[in-house]
This record gives C-alpha cells, structure tokens and sequence, in this order.
C-alpha cells in the first residue's frame, strides 16, 4: 500500500472528529513506518546527489537500511506501544500505535522482495509475500484495485466526518496522490 492510502486508512479507522489530538496520533502512526524510507531516499537522493539505482537497488537492501526499516516496522515494537497505551488507557496513544499496526499489517501482506524485518529484534527474517503492491511481477494490477477502493472508501469516511474545508483538502490530496502512486507504479513496474 502507498503511504497516501496508509494514513487515509489509519484516519479513517481511528482518528476522531471531536479529538484532533487522536486525528493527528492516527496519521503520525500510519505514516511514521515509512517516514525513515522517506528520509533516506531523499538525504540520498537530492542531498548527497547519489544514483536512483544505488540508492533502490543497493542502499535499500543494505544491512544499515534493512537494520532502520526492522525497527520503524517492527511488530513488536508498535505491539509493545500498544499494549502500553491499553494498559495506561491512553486513547491517543492507541489511535497512533493501532495506524502503525494496521500500516505494517498491509505492508506485511503486500511486499514481495521488499519486505520488511517485521520481528525485529528477534529475528531478521522477512516475509516475501506473493503478492506486491507496486511490482506487477507479483501480482500489482490485480492488488491496486484493493488499494485505491480502500483509500477512495477511507477518503469519503473522512470526507463526510471532517467539515473544515482544510482537512477535506487534504483528504482530497492524500486520495490523488495514491491514484497518482498507483498509475506509475503500474506503468513503470
């Protein structure tokens, strides 16, 4: 899943309209597992100038990339952060470590040679799923329709609870941008 559907989805299950604390807990938590990729790639790319295909090819499959992404994906960790807030009965935090785990969940199902450590620490194995979102080598065309009905139906839940016209924008945004993603994921993969 794209990360525009993963915070449409983690909005749209958890966040709520009269606590924007919780709107902004859920988003954080849909976004923080792919938020390290982002970092990396982009210090990589536009900073230190390096190649596309080194930075995707040979940096993302490093053991010190693979090392960040097992922690920011790790079940464990977002399990353990969720039974903490249970345990405190602190609903913000819940919303936050529940959109993490729902993002690792589709991540978990939908990434093939990509996958992630998701059992950081306690093991470096990762699950090669059959199925990609973006690679059509496993399966993408017949996965990004899942993908875009579940951010266009999680776009419309938050549409419909959220007035303010700003957030609409933004769901509005988040909703093109996956149709975006997904298109060149398609054309290119």
């Amino acid at each position: 899943m794209n990360t525009p559907a993963h915070l449409l989805v983690g909005g749209a299950l958890f966040a709520h309209p009269t606590e924007r604390r919780m709107l902004l807990a859920a988003l954080a938590g849909a976004l923080l597992p792919d938020l390290s990729l982002y970092l990396l790639a982009g210090i990589s790319l536009f900073i230190l100038q390096i190649p596309p295909d080194v930075v995707f090819d040979e940096l993302y499959f490093s053991p010190a990339w693979q090392t960040i992404f097992g922690i920011d994906n790790s079940f464990l960790i977002w399990g353990a952060i969720l039974g903490l807030a249970l345990w405190r009965q602190a609903p913000v935090w819940i919303a936050f470590a529940a959109a993490g785990l729902i993002h690792l969940a589709t991540d978990f199902a939908m990434h093939h040679d990509d996958a992630r450590m998701h059992f950081w620490p306690l093991t470096t194995w990762r699950f090669e799923s059959p199925v990609s979102y973006w690679d059509s080598r496993h399966y993408a065309a017949w996965l990004v329709p899942f993908t875009i009905t579940a951010a266009a139906i999680s776009a419309v839940a938050l549409f419909r609870r959220y007035r303010h016209w700003g957030l609409r924008i933004l769901w509005a945004g988040l909703f093109a941008a996956e149709l975006y993603v997904a298109r060149n994921w398609l054309l290119f993969f």
